[in-house]
């Protein structure tokens, strides 16, 4: 049987009978296709991407797995519809903390309408897409049993400041999250999220690493998923930290140039998560500022 994912923290929603995504108790995601060029065009990449022998093999963990498309029963209750079957990224995890980061200063791709290129420019500059590369879309941070989860509304992330930025990524690894934003956070899971030899950053190294060099796609309005368990993390354990790319209906062929779009926005994401304080001090140095 299908249900709604309780840990999406971005995106449209299957709640109070509208249209959204549905999981199921195997591990996997339905993502309803958009009716216009977006679902048809995200079907064509995860085709393309799933056969193309040239992507390595380190960087393909770095994507859901794609399982095909289906018609299934769609969450608005309006028959059955074509989704994606992907990989539910969640699946056997914990209360995972979570956050979903939209990558890149421009939101819209080639080719794309005038009004649809004004829509996003206006959400680029009243969002820190423009100024800082990156915006948030979303989150989720497990507080306690108790207290449960954090899940602040979403468009209220979206616009933040610089500092209020660096705050929520202090905050995502911190054991003392509060709802309330100016709160101190303690961060004292980053050295063992974000540090280490696979931890969050070096995975946005290793992946940092194939953009400089890729020239096959162009990722537009792709979001990065980071995921792990505070619960493992408070205990001493592995806290499954991880990323994921997510979001694929405004990829297009490279062409041969490379991505400075989402090149830039993620190499600002790894200056922003360097600056948060680790007690180890155990983060990647390899690369971590070579941004040029």
């Amino acid at each position: 049987m299908l249900k709604i994912p309780k840990d999406q923290v971005a995106g449209h929603r299957a709640v109070d009978g509208k249209l959204g995504p549905l999981i199921d108790d195997s591990g996997c995601f339905y993502k309803p296709l958009q009716g216009d060029e977006r679902g048809s065009n995200e079907v064509v990449f995860y085709t393309s991407f799933s056969s193309n022998t040239r992507i390595p093999d380190h960087i393909r963990k770095f994507f859901p797995k794609f399982h095909g498309t289906r018609l299934v029963e769609s969450s608005d209750a309006s028959g059955l519809k074509p989704h994606l079957v992907l990989q539910d990224l969640n699946f056997g995890r914990s209360n995972p903390s979570v956050m979903d980061i939209k990558i890149g200063s421009r939101t819209w791709g080639p080719q794309a309408p005038e009004r649809y290129i004004q829509k996003c420019m206006k959400k680029d500059r009243e969002t820190s897409s423009i100024p800082l590369g990156f915006r948030l879309s979303g989150l989720q941070i497990y507080e306690t049993k108790t207290s449960g989860m954090w899940k602040p509304w979403k468009k209220s992330v979206q616009a933040l400041s610089a500092d209020d930025v660096k705050l929520l990524l202090r905050k995502f690894v911190s054991s003392n999250t509060s709802g309330v934003l100016d709160s101190e956070p303690d961060c004292s899971f980053a050295s063992i999220v974000y540090g280490g030899s696979s931890g969050i950053l070096a995975q946005l190294l290793e992946l940092k690493a194939w953009f400089e060099d890729q020239t096959m796609y162009c990722f537009y309005s792709c979001s990065i998923l980071m995921m792990f368990e505070s619960e493992l993390a408070s205990n001493g354990k592995n806290p499954r930290a991880e990323i994921k790319l997510i979001d694929f209906a405004h990829v297009f062929e490279g062409e041969g140039v490379i991505d400075h779009n989402f090149l830039g926005g993620l190499c600002s994401l790894i200056k922003f998560i360097r600056e948060v304080p680790a007690e180890k001090h155990s983060y990647p140095e390899n690369g971590a500022t070579q941004c040029s």
